[in-house]
């Protein structure tokens, strides 16, 4: 299995909080987030806590019904800043014990799911939608 991303519209019922309308991923465009091994090896890891992470690290709570992780638009905003973050301080979620080739591989997929991600909060922020990594 792996970890996807989309696009949706909130829910038509008046409630803020309900993912509505999940949106095609366009033509062209990753919707990858991941191995679903990287809830917890990369979103949920210790490196991405250490970094006060509030969005990604949802996706390791297996308290909370699939830990999926659901970013309504008012925080579209902050995953962005969340995504900033991770990219600045990569280093951290690449565990010190892979050789070179194997943590120059996992660093650049973990640069393009981060890329997919912002991708689907660009398109969030147009259609006053959230994203959802599931």
């Amino acid at each position: 299995m792996s970890l996807l991303v989309h696009t949706f519209l909130p829910s038509t019922d008046g409630r803020s909080d309900v993912v509505g309308e999940v949106l095609d991923t366009p033509d062209g465009v990753s919707d990858s987030a991941g191995p679903e091994r990287w809830r917890t090896d990369v979103w949920g890891s210790p490196g991405m806590r250490s970094l006060d992470a509030q969005f990604f690290p949802t996706l390791a709570d297996r308290s909370r019904p699939r830990a999926d992780l659901i970013v309504m638009p008012d925080d579209i905003p902050g995953l962005l800043r969340e995504c900033r973050l991770v990219r600045e301080h990569l280093s951290t979620l690449i565990p010190a014990e892979l050789d070179p080739a194997a943590a120059e591989r996992l660093k650049w997929g973990i640069l393009e799911r981060l890329a997919n991600i912002e991708i689907a909060a660009g398109r969030a922020l147009g259609v006053g939608g959230g994203v959802l990594i599931w």
